[in-house]
């Protein structure tokens, strides 16, 4: 990613945000690792690392902040937290009108217990961590003794209908969506129902179809972010459903499977957006 910056043009810092303060008596309000009180023109976020609820709290305050001082932040942590939050990304799908399978969070156990009574004779349930990514943490839940106790998922019960694909393998599809556009996607296959590359699903080069492009693209919109890593699947009957949607999407996998650098994309793309607001800001 830095190597295509440097290419499109840019001068990179890499940042921890862990190590950005914010200080009131500079200028901007925030003291940053490289630059000190100077602001970059642009963020690109790849990652927010773990830690307590107060040091996460503050390095998302660190970007909300670079927001309000007019810094270019893809993506902004609206977006981070809308996705990070898995309960907030299924709300805000299902109330854009985007297909997402029918998901509950609860933090009590009982009340866990009871929903599994009740939906279990449907079809499975996944228990998934709130928090979690890559295929981690992952769990299939078809009566409530399959439930961990509540410390076992950090006092949250996210649960979601487990979907499947019609087929005798385990296959789902992941679309990166770059500023309302679909520009790499992959179909992942597997022997078992967790599909995610890093747990060793194999990619696939795939061209998806006008639908599930505006699918991809409706659910990065209801989460308001323009990078992310849309993950689909098409049930039996070929309808199509949004599972999750990453903010800040791995891309490994998906790159070994694609002709064009998504890297490269990323950065053109913010270069230009740079460029506008530069002619903006010079226009009467």
């Amino acid at each position: 990613m830095e190597e295509a910056f440097v290419a499109a043009g840019a001068r990179i810092g890499r940042i921890d945000l862990a190590e950005c303060d914010f200080d009131t008596q500079s200028p901007s309000g925030l003291t940053l690792p490289f630059s000190g009180a100077q602001l970059p023109d642009a963020v690109h976020v790849r990652t927010l690392s773990s830690g307590s609820f107060e040091a996460v709290t503050k390095r998302l305050g660190i970007l909300h902040a670079l927001a309000e001082l007019g810094v270019l932040l893809w993506n902004d942590a609206r977006a981070i937290e809308r996705c990070v939050d898995k309960s907030m990304t299924s709300f805000l799908l299902k109330r854009a009108g985007v297909p997402t399978p029918p998901t509950w969070t609860m933090e009590s156990a009982a009340h866990a217990r009871a929903l599994v009574e009740r939906e279990a004779p449907f079809g499975p349930l996944v228990l998934k961590p709130l928090f979690g990514a890559q295929g981690k943490g992952l769990r299939l839940i078809r009566r409530p003794e399959d439930l961990p106790e509540a410390e076992g998922v950090a006092g949250v019960y996210y649960l979601q209908r487990f979907q499947s694909g019609g087929t005798d393998d385990f296959r789902d599809y992941r679309l990166f969506v770059l500023r309302g556009r679909v520009i790499a996607a992959m179909m992942r296959s597997a022997s078992t129902w967790i599909t995610n590359v890093k747990q060793g699903g194999k990619p696939t080069a795939v061209q998806p179809d006008p639908k599930m492009k505006r699918l991809a693209v409706a659910a990065a919109d209801s989460v308001g972010a323009a990078i992310a890593g849309v993950d689909v699947l098409v049930d039996g009957d070929g309808a199509p459903t949004v599972l999750e949607v990453n903010s800040m999407p791995a891309w490994s996998g998906l790159q070994k499977v694609s002709a064009n650098s998504i890297a490269k994309a990323i950065a053109s793309e913010m270069m230009n957006e740079l460029a506008r607001r530069q002619m903006q800001a010079r226009a009467p």
